[in-house]
Formats: structure tokens, C-alpha cells, sequence
């Protein structure tokens, strides 16, 4: 039986990161793209740290599983917000079916400064 679950979060694990690559090929822009392989990689990858732990049954691998899912948990949104903000910065242009542009006011190219909208508010 813990075979049988194990090799089901192996597989769903897998299929999650399946669908990782097919958003990183599928995807139009840089800020969906990212959405996509975050969430669906960090769920596949975390599912199948799982499969793992719980075939192996060991202490061990379990601490390590599980440090390894927190650890990816908290770098990945933040790997994602410091590439979208870069790639923001640099000019990577967005698809063309986007809708709103919410930095676009407070971000100046020239200085590459992006102020907070209460920042703004003191100035006027």
C-alpha cells in the first residue's frame, strides 16, 4: 500500500512538472511563464520529495525531503518576484493581451527608481 502511494505522488509529482515545461514553452511572456513553472515546480518537485520519503522510510531522507520542500517553498517566490522585477526594469516587453500595467506610474526609467504609491502622495 505505501508503494502504491508513493508511486502515485511520484506520478502526480511528475505530471506537475510536466506541466511546468509545457507553461515554459506554452506561455507568451516572461511574467506568465514564471507563474507557471513556480507553482506547478515547486508542487511537482515538493510531491515527489514526498514519493521518495515515504518509500524510503527513513528518518533521515524524511528531514531531508521535508527541509528541501520548505527550503524551495520560501526561494522560489522570491527567485520569481527578483527575475519579474528585472526583467520589469530592463524592458522586457509583456504580451500583448495584457490588461494593466500597475508599475507603469511609479517606476522611472531614467533613474530606475520605483516609488511606493505613499511616496508619491508626500511629493504632491
Amino acid at each position: 500500500m505505501i508503494d502504491l502511494l508513493a508511486g502515485l505522488l511520484l506520478l502526480v509529482g511528475a505530471l506537475f512538472m510536466f506541466i511546468a515545461a509545457l507553461g515554459l514553452v506554452r506561455m507568451p511572456d516572461l511574467m506568465t511563464r514564471m507563474h507557471a513553472t513556480t507553482k506547478s515546480g515547486v508542487l511537482g518537485a515538493g510531491l515527489m520529495l514526498l514519493g521518495v520519503a515515504l518509500y524510503l522510510a527513513e528518518a533521515g531522507v524524511l528531514a531531508r525531503a521535508l527541509a528541501i520542500i520548505i527550503f524551495t517553498m520560501l526561494t522560489a517566490p522570491v527567485a520569481a518576484h527578483a527575475i519579474g522585477r528585472a526583467g520589469y526594469f530592463v524592458g522586457v516587453p509583456f504580451w500583448e493581451g495584457t490588461v494593466k500595467d500597475e508599475l507603469k506610474d511609479h517606476y522611472d526609467p531614467d533613474t530606475h527608481i520605483l516609488a511606493s504609491p505613499k511616496e508619491e502622495e508626500g511629493k504632491g
